[in-house]
């Protein structure tokens, strides 16, 4: 099969358009035959040898797809051949043909295009799982969300809203507009304020009962200050840093706060599982009926892989940005 292919670890050149093995299912897996992928800062990552994917894995580039049945395994008996299907994968997606188990696939709506289900499975995952799993996000609290343009950003704003809460995100000028047509009912340009004196203005100075958060070490103190009593703040990635020079950790103990750490790609098979069938239980209705949408910021076809790495790279884009496979 058609695949892409990592020369060796570096920049976006090093993606090239080759031959690879074509993978054969196993008893409780199914053979997709891929129509769309999309991108993941993991993507870029591993693309630069610095985050393997998971034992037993695929190789390839890829955490997404949405494609039709080719092959059922043994064992499996909610599909078939011919089936629509779309999900998370450990690996494998920037492929013709990739591989997934089962219990991780969900039918793609009727509404939805492949490159439309492909937008969906790891942003959506990711920001139920720190919203819902994480985060205990309840109806009439507010959660305050960084970047609220990226993919998660984007998918956390709508589930929030889903959920009965306020929703207040931090954003460049440029995306300010996105995130309150997403549902936002506040929208903080981070670089023309600090965003924690925005929160509490907003507030009255009662601060949000969630946080998600992608920078970590320089928002660190600030996400200390906007949680109000019994707060959780929950840290996805550290694009900012990782290391705070000063904590005041008497502010945790008084609020009696909560910090939680989390990345889904290295979760066991049986807690992604777990979270697909809960997120699918919730949202698929309400990707059917239009009440939630995946949001594309472009389609690129992998030949122009990429291209569409480096758009990645320079932080341009409103959620996800895709890959039509073929």
């Amino acid at each position: 099969m058609k695949a892409i292919l990592v020369k060796q670890p570096g920049g976006s050149e090093q993606l090239i358009l080759g031959e690879y093995e074509k993978p054969k299912p196993g008893p409780t897996e199914l053979l997709v035959k891929v129509h769309a992928t999309a991108l993941n800062r993991a993507d870029t990552l591993q693309r630069e040898g610095k985050y393997p994917p998971p034992k037993g894995a695929s190789p390839i580039l890829g955490l997404e797809l949405a494609g039709v049945i080719e092959e059922a395994g043994a064992n499996c008996s909610k599909y078939k051949k011919g089936d629509k299907v779309f999900g998370l994968l450990p690996g494998g997606g920037y492929a013709e043909y990739a591989i997934i188990d089962e219990a991780m696939a969900m039918p793609i709506p009727e509404n939805l295009s492949f490159e439309e289900a492909a937008a969906i499975p790891e942003v959506f995952l990711t920001a139920w799982q720190a919203l819902v799993w994480l985060g205990k996000l309840q109806p009439g609290e507010r959660v305050l969300i960084h970047a609220g343009a990226s993919g998660v950003g984007t998918a956390a704003i709508q589930l929030a809203r889903a959920l009965g809460a306020e929703v207040l995100v931090t954003a460049s000028e440029t995306k300010i507009q996105a995130c309150l047509d997403l549902g936002a009912h506040k929208a903080i340009n981070y670089k023309q304020v600090p965003f924690d004196k925005e929160v509490l203005d907003y507030t009255n100075n009662e601060g949000v009962d969630v946080i998600v958060d992608f920078i970590a070490g320089p928002y660190f103190n600030q996400n200390i200050d906007c949680l109000r009593l019994d707060g959780r703040l929950i840290i996805l990635a550290s694009l900012g840093g990782g290391k705070v020079d000063h904590v005041e950790l008497r502010k945790v103990l008084a609020k009696r706060l909560q910090i939680m750490g989390s990345t889904l790609r290295s979760r066991s098979k049986e807690y992604q599982i777990k979270l697909t069938q809960d997120l699918a239980a919730f949202a698929l209705p309400l990707f059917r009926s239009g009440k939630l949408k995946p949001v594309i910021d472009s389609v690129y076809s992998w030949e122009n892989v990429a291209e569409a790495h480096r758009y990645m790279e320079q932080n341009k884009n409103t959620g996800k940005i895709v890959l039509r496979i073929g």
